[in-house]
């Protein structure tokens, strides 16, 4: 920002402020370089798992490759149910134990740094940003909805998230085991591929509706509808890590609200407490004002110790690992069934039920 400009925020504020000077904010590029790396992981898990399933397929003839338990992040109801089983019994559960150690993971994430598994790590989030960002080259704008049609759009998801809660929370230690060793529970992330590989008419309909309406509004799917991402909200409002604002250091110039994808108020508020938050750092990297705005701690009046692009990018990273490498050592990694059952399970799993229908 130029000698002129700095002297009408002057003119404007009435007070001299530090205006931020050389360089592009790097906390974006960060961001979107771990979004990417996070994004190629899964693929090629997905890739590994997918090989997997058609070696089974195939009658267990030709080159086989292990099972990547990592897929089983795509099974946070498994994740969901096997915390509980594991809360009530202190013992780690035989089926799916990945799902449980990548859903406490993630749910940890969001207790020390808000809702960064969603901006940094999720690859659906990061599939939304991108579409919405697409929406607003393509039409200069993303819609936005009425505050009396957005609240209770938002609500649904946490409709969704209390309805999952309710129903694993009635059942007993009995029925989660139950539940996981019937062969749907079995081989539950191979229906999970296949929802994908063999979907209908309704379903594809339904998804590229939600892909057109995430060009259309900003992270549709993520604001209104994923009961996981209001699972995250919830726990990020325990973070003691939150977008802080300094009103001595700030110049009331509104960047920082208008790049807030969830659309808070960010120029207007000490600190953001928002569930919504999820610590993307676009209003930080947004701020004209040097120490205006960070993602940082608690410090007294003022506002604390900024955390760095890097330094979450490091924490999201170890706290990721550390899990994994704990569940490998302890064997609470890999879910350990014989090769017969998967030669049994994998060909016919079209036609395994829900034990509940």
């Amino acid at each position: 920002m130029g000698a002129q400009a700095e002297e009408e925020i002057v003119a404007r504020t009435g007070r001299k402020t530090l205006v931020r000077r050389g360089g592009v904010d790097r906390s974006q590029r960060i961001r979107h370089g771990v979004q990417w790396a996070f994004a190629a992981l899964n693929g090629w898990l997905g890739l590994q798992f997918y090989l997997w399933v058609r070696y089974y397929e195939r009658g267990g003839v030709g080159f086989a490759v292990p099972r990547p338990p990592g897929v089983e992040g795509w099974l946070p109801i498994a994740g969901l149910m096997n915390a509980k089983y594991f809360l009530l019994t202190g013992h780690a559960p035989a089926i799916h134990p990945a799902a449980m150690i990548l859903f406490l993971a993630f749910v940890l994430m969001s207790l020390v740094l808000k809702k960064a598994f969603c901006s940094w790590l999720c690859p659906v989030g990061t599939a939304s940003e991108y579409l919405w960002k697409l929406g607003r080259r393509v039409f200069g704008r993303n819609a936005v909805f009425p505050r009396w049609l957005d609240i209770p759009l938002r609500g649904l998801k946490y409709l969704l998230l209390g309805f999952f809660v309710f129903v694993i929370g009635t059942m007993s230690v009995e029925a989660l085991t139950e539940f996981m060793g019937t062969p749907y529970g079995l081989v539950a992330d191979v229906k999970m591929l296949n929802f994908f590989r063999e979907m209908g008419p309704t379903a594809a309909i339904v998804l590229v509706m939600l892909v057109l309406l995430s060009i259309l509004v900003r992270n549709f799917w993520c604001r209104y509808l994923c009961p996981y991402g209001a699972l995250m909200g919830l726990v990020s409002l325990l973070s003691p890590v939150k977008i802080r604002r300094d009103g001595e250091a700030c110049i009331d110039c509104g960047k920082c609200a208008r790049a807030c994808p969830a659309g808070l108020p960010v120029d207007r508020l000490i600190q953001v407490r928002s569930a919504e938050c999820t610590a993307c750092m676009e209003c930080v990297a947004a701020c004209s004002a040097e120490n205006a705005l960070g993602f940082s701690l608690p410090a007294g009046k003022r506002r604390g110790r900024a955390l760095g692009p890097a330094t979450v990018a490091g924490i999201l990273a170890a706290i990721f690992f550390a899990l994994i490498l704990l569940a490998r050592v302890t064997g609470h990694w890999q879910t350990d069934l014989p090769r017969a059952v998967y030669l049994d399970l994998v060909p016919r799993v079209s036609v395994l039920s829900h034990p509940g229908m």
